[in-house]
């Protein structure tokens, strides 16, 4: 029996979940290697021939000679085009598209994690810190509430900015940001929650409640932040 073409690479984190979720959502068939992220698997030698930056997500494309693709957009857009599913193929539509993918890997995405750190995982708070990112944060939230005005998704259409955005601000509670009053982002937040795509993706490799399993992840991180 042949192996699926796609090998995913993952952990139970927001970028990790971008991936899953699209595969979940393409309904294709991959093969899912867990990376214990507190034991550094991510930094042994034969990772770092398939992710030089040794990070979760990667992949590796069976099909196309064992190509392998990091970075989480750059995932997200490599098996859009592969299986052409969300991501519009005229110009503009695809550009609309990307450029809210980028707003997440350069704006939301980097800004909650540095939110989690000094909000969750940091043994000293620091007060000024905590309250720059959970605000930057909250602008960011801001903006795409206001783009989801009278739309569905992002661009109209569900797509991989959608997926992009949602696998972080569902856990905006971890960073401690508020979601208060903005109720385009919080319906929006529900009808992607309510996708089975998206449900069976955030359960890859392993079911993780974030709220529920403090203790743990927060060991973790803090390893992470000491390497």
């Amino acid at each position: 029996m042949s192996k699926p073409d796609i090998l995913l690479y993952t952990a139970p984190t927001p970028n990790g979940w971008k991936a899953s979720v699209m595969l979940e959502e393409l309904g294709v068939s991959y093969e899912v290697s867990p990376m214990n992220l507190a034991g550094k698997e991510q930094k042994e030698q034969a990772y770092l021939k398939i992710n030089p930056n040794g990070r979760i997500p990667a992949i590796v494309d069976r099909s196309n000679g064992d190509f392998a693709v990091f970075e989480s957009g750059a995932i997200l857009i490599y098996l859009a085009r592969k299986y052409g599913r969300f991501l519009p193929s005229d110009p503009n539509g695809e550009s609309r598209v990307l450029q809210w993918l980028m707003f997440q890997m350069s704006g939301v995405g980097p800004m909650m994690g540095q939110a989690n750190v000094f909000y969750r995982y940091m043994p000293e708070k620091i007060p000024i810190a905590i309250e720059r990112y959970q605000n930057e944060c909250r602008r960011l939230f801001e903006v795409l509430d206001r783009q989801l005005q009278g739309r569905d998704f992002l661009c109209d259409e569900f797509s991989i900015a959608d997926i992009a955005h949602w696998c972080w601000i569902r856990i905006h509670e971890w960073g401690g940001i508020d979601v208060s009053g903005l109720d385009n982002l919080l319906t929006w937040e529900a009808r992607m929650a309510a996708r089975p795509g998206c449900i069976r993706g955030v359960d890859v490799p392993e079911p993780s409640d974030f709220l529920a399993s403090a203790s743990k992840h927060i060991e973790t991180a803090r390893n992470l932040l000491q390497r």
